[in-house]
């Protein structure tokens, strides 16, 4: 079993910055991958970054460049630094880590203001 608690959401204005934090129950070294998903109002759930347990990265291409997804084995804990936001950016983000099956975050909100 796997339990993720996200924070660091807000409201902030375009231009700005804000960091998501994920922590995870359990040893992280078990967990093969854990990305970052988010959700805007009336649309789908979407990928916005992913780190493997080897450290690779990868991102959507609307983020690439802003966000840097990154991972503390010791505090097991995945970070989201999301720079430059813009107001499309607004969305529920969720933490998602996959151990044989999937797991999610309840979700942290941001809100970006032009």
């Amino acid at each position: 079993q796997v339990q993720l608690v996200e924070s660091g959401g807000g409201l902030v204005q375009a231009g700005g910055s804000l960091r998501l934090s994920c922590a995870a129950s359990g040893s992280m070294f078990s967990i093969q991958r854990m990305a970052w998903f988010r959700q805007a109002p009336g649309k789908q759930r979407e990928l916005v970054a992913l780190i493997t347990r080897d450290g690779t990265t990868n991102y959507a291409d609307f983020v690439k460049g802003r966000f840097t997804i990154s991972r503390d084995n010791a505090k097991n804990t995945v970070y989201l630094q999301m720079n430059s936001l813009k107001p499309e950016d607004t969305a529920v983000y969720y933490c998602n880590a996959f151990l044989a099956r999937e797991y999610w975050g309840q979700g942290t909100q941001v809100t970006v203001s032009s």
